[in-house]
């Protein structure tokens, strides 16, 4: 008779120390974070929803609509906003197993971002991208049946593009996310890291394959 072999209690990564109030974004991308929200389509079949934002700006910078998002999808994803928009300083997440795995904190850390992990069971350490995603569902994921994955997606863009546009926030001195990243200092300020402006910065995230990474 086989004798079952004792199984290492697994550590949990997070630390009270990366909230957003202890560690709190200071400029347009200080800080970004991320999460994952569900549904589903019409037809029963369950949809991940990757949304991700910069704290400081409020800005939306990602809905990604789809049936599964692996570590790898989601190397691409944040491959794809930072070639648009530069690098982040830090990007804050719980410790869900996509973004702990290690081929997401290597390549993170290959471009010069550094992860914060909240504490275990603390979503209010995560406060900002819990509240977008509070929206997200009150204003639209509550209110839409979704015939298919095409209209999920395209109705999620579409209500991306109004929060940016649209929505006066209190804490931007009630202007949208969009008008008050117009205002804020450019990218290169002589506070934000020197590493984000280097060719083998660049290079790296420019040329990373998702595939390699795993």
């Amino acid at each position: 008779m086989l004798v079952p072999r004792k199984r290492s209690k697994r550590r949990r990564i997070g630390d009270s120390s990366n909230s957003c109030i202890r560690h709190k974004a200071e400029h347009k991308n200080h800080v970004w974070s991320y999460d994952f929200v569900f549904d589903r389509t019409e037809d029963g079949k369950p949809i991940k929803i990757l949304t991700l934002i910069d704290e400081f700006t409020r800005e939306s910078l990602c809905i990604h609509v789809a049936r599964s998002i692996k570590s790898e999808d989601l190397i691409g994803l944040l491959v794809s906003v930072m070639l648009e928009r530069g690098m982040p300083g830090y990007i804050r997440s719980d410790n869900g197993p996509e973004f702990v795995a290690k081929a997401v904190r290597t390549w993170l850390e290959s471009v010069g971002t550094s992860t914060l992990f909240v504490e275990p069971g603390s979503p209010w350490e995560n406060g900002y991208i819990e509240s977008f995603n509070s929206r997200l569902r009150d204003e639209l994921l509550n209110g839409e049946v979704f015939t298919g994955l095409a209209e999920a997606k395209f109705l999620a863009e579409d209500w991306r593009i109004m929060y940016n546009t649209e929505r006066l926030h209190s804490s931007l001195n009630y202007r949208t996310p969009q008008e008050f990243a117009a205002s804020c200092a450019p990218y290169d300020s002589a506070s934000l890291r020197l590493q984000a402006h280097s060719s083998e910065a660049s290079t790296s995230l420019a040329s990373a394959s998702p595939l390699q990474l795993n």
